[in-house]
């Protein structure tokens, strides 16, 4: 089963909560939340991406192949509002953390999470030390739920990929990066950290015929020819299905992304993070360098 561990501002719209508390404190905080509990709160950043996965559940007979788990550093008397928030949206999470001010990536690990997403980037810093794939959640406008299919993008390089191509590219420039890929194309790169969410979403995926799939996966690289092939082969070594793969060789990615409407696209560029927010929820995966 996927586990997904999702903080309470990456699933909802907490911006006007979290202003109340950096401005006033946790006690005005606290009365605030209280004061509107049933009133629900707008979806977050990552809740299409959420609701799809769920909904996944409802397709597959006889099993539940996702779990979403609430992480929160709400209390559990402020955080009463968000599970009244997650019945109102008829969100089928049933399990919980909140974790009365401390950050909440502690228990991603023990709730067997394959994935941690927060708005916060050193606690998802904090879960990759602890063995749990991380991606913090960009904050930008209201979400768009453009389509009934679940689209997941992923860059290459340090996100499904090791890092091992993308340190000789910073270091020594295209030409050698180039040369060093097309020289060892039918050597597989080392799996990064998505590799095993990624693992989980192919699992998901041959459950149905391949032309009825409710979800659809691409990657997003800035490669291009001749380092694709090594790619290419790579995912054929892991028997890993990609039903998109865009090698836009330096292109902006965020005109692409718009073009096939990602429910949300994990990279570990800031730069590319940014751009990309402006038109699909975004992740920005971390690493421990």
């Amino acid at each position: 089963m996927l586990v997904i561990g999702i903080t309470s501002r990456a699933l909802f719209d907490l911006d006007e909560s979290h202003k109340v508390y950096e401005d006033k404190g946790l006690e005005a905080y606290r009365d605030y939340q209280i004061s509107k509990e049933n009133e629900a709160l707008l979806p977050g950043q990552a809740y299409p991406l959420v609701t799809k996965l769920l909904d996944l559940n409802k397709r597959i007979k006889n099993e539940r192949s996702v779990e979403v788990v609430l992480l929160s550093r709400n209390s559990a008397d402020t955080g009463l509002r968000i599970f009244n928030s997650i019945e109102h949206h008829n969100l089928d999470i049933k399990r919980a953390a909140f974790c009365g001010g401390n950050s909440p990536h502690t228990y991603a690990k023990a709730f067997g999470a394959h994935l941690f997403l927060s708005s916060e980037y050193t606690d998802c810093k904090m879960a990759l030390k602890n063995g749990v794939a991380a991606a913090r959640i960009i904050p930008a406008g209201v979400p768009k739920t453009l389509e009934s299919q679940l689209k997941i993008a992923f860059d290459g390089d340090s996100v499904i990929f090791s890092d091992e191509s993308q340190e000789i590219f910073d270091t020594h420039g295209l030409e050698r990066f180039d040369k060093n890929e097309k020289d060892l194309a039918k050597k597989p790169l080392l799996g990064g950290p998505f590799k095993p969410f990624l693992s989980h979403m192919h699992k998901l995926q041959s459950l149905f015929p391949q032309s009825e799939c409710p979800i659809r996966i691409a990657l997003v690289t800035a490669r291009s020819a001749p380092s694709h092939e090594r790619v290419i082969r790579t995912l054929r070594e892991w028997q890993i299905r990609i039903d998109e793969c865009l090698f836009l060789g330096g292109l902006k990615k965020v005109d692409f992304l718009k073009v096939y409407k990602a429910d949300i696209f994990f990279d570990d560029q800031i730069e590319n993070c940014d751009l990309a927010s402006e038109e699909v929820p975004t992740g920005q995966v971390v690493n421990l360098k």
